[in-house]
């Protein structure tokens, strides 16, 4: 199908949405092996050899998720992406010339240069190379607000009249600018038309994790896809990069100067962003699985007796599942890592836990994934 036909077809409709989080993406990715197996069961046409973007029919990421959704909605297996970022790594978190390293601390030119290899240089958002609905969030810091940018075929700016038109801009700049995140690398210089605007990360708007958003614009009248809600009707697969509670637990009020809050910021926000965007979609849609958002709330799925799921809508719009890990000591014993220390796993640029990394993603794939979460769609 191409993008035009997905974004016109009827329910149901599947759409995954990828947490922001640096190299912590590795963990997604074994997350999401455990999805494409249970795929590559549900189409057997495909002869074992399904991917994502055979499944879903929109695909949504913000920062390293941004990376994971575009080469996902490209038809890259997860096995290429798991490939890609092992190889990758060490380029993508080149450390800079030490000047520079006032401004931030990684360059941008290495990862320039492999998005601009794997994916194309020459491939644009309206590229018909893309299999599926695409969404990735960045933020415009010249105009001070978030942009969440699709290829969505009836969106305003992807008229091919308008001089603006988002669907001629290069995707991997795109994936450079939703992955520029302040104090790790530089911002990125994005022509839109005849304007020229400075892009950074999208985990620094309320959309590290984009779930909720990618819902408003599948259904929400503005954004011109309209697609039918319901709970046999759309089906919305969120997978998360570890979370961190309580990882500065020991923390004095001293501590807390200039350098801490500027390398602390971005990793807050996105912590922050990502419950609340998980929090509204348990409460909107029907969820079948994910960890306790807090001791208050509780998880919201309805398959806890006693779970309080109720909520302002009453049927729920949409099924909803969310695969997550906690990557603090607590968590990590629970998945049965006892030997994995959360400082290995915990930061947004560790590089050296790469392996680590993919061990809690098999965790989490292997104690929360289950084939049941997709019956029906």
């Amino acid at each position: 199908m191409t993008v035009a036909e997905r974004a016109r077809k009827d329910p149901p409709y599947k759409l995954l949405a990828l947490d922001g989080g640096g190299i912590r993406g590795a963990l997604t990715i074994e997350i999401l092996a455990k999805i494409e197996k249970i795929i590559q069961e549900k189409l057997p046409e495909k002869n074992g050899e399904a991917t994502l973007s055979d499944y879903f029919n929109y695909i949504s990421g913000t920062s390293t998720g941004a990376i994971l959704a575009t080469g996902l909605s490209l038809g890259w297996s997860v096995d290429k992406m798991r490939k890609f970022y092992h190889d990758s790594g060490e380029q993508m978190f080149d450390k800079a010339f030490f000047l520079k390293r006032l401004r931030h601390k990684f360059e941008a030119e290495p990862l320039k240069n492999l998005l601009q290899k794997e994916i194309g240089k020459d491939v644009t958002l309206g590229s018909d190379k893309i299999q599926t609905l695409l969404m990735m969030v960045m933020r415009n810091a010249t105009t001070d607000s978030p942009w969440p940018i699709s290829n969505n075929p009836d969106a305003k700016y992807n008229d091919s009249s308008r001089n603006d038109n988002n669907l001629n801009i290069p995707l991997w700049q795109l994936v450079r600018a939703s992955t520029a995140a302040p104090v790790y690398f530089p911002p990125e210089r994005v022509t839109v038309g005849n304007k020229h605007f400075i892009f950074v990360d999208g985990g620094i708007t309320s959309y590290n994790n984009p779930a909720f958003q990618m819902f408003l614009m599948a259904s929400a009248e503005p954004y011109g896809l309209n697609w039918q809600t319901g709970e046999d009707k759309m089906l919305i697969v969120s997978v998360g990069t570890g979370a961190s509670p309580m990882a500065n637990e020991g923390l004095t009020k001293d501590e807390m100067n200039l350098i801490y809050n500027a390398t602390k910021l971005p990793s807050a926000l996105m912590n922050a962003a990502a419950q609340e965007q998980d929090f509204l979609c348990r409460t909107f849609g029907k969820c079948l699985s994910g960890e306790m958002i807090d001791r208050e709330i509780e998880d919201m799925c309805v398959a806890n007796e006693g779970s309080k799921c109720a909520g302002p809508v009453n049927p729920k719009l949409f099924t909803y599942v969310r695969y997550n890990a906690e990557l603090t000591r607590e968590g990590l014993d629970k998945l049965n890592l006892k030997h994995i220390k959360p400082e290995n796993v915990q930061k947004l640029d560790s590089v050296e836990g790469l392996g680590e990394l993919q061990e809690v993603g098999k965790a989490v794939a292997e104690k929360y994934v289950d084939e049941t979460h997709f019956d029906g769609f």
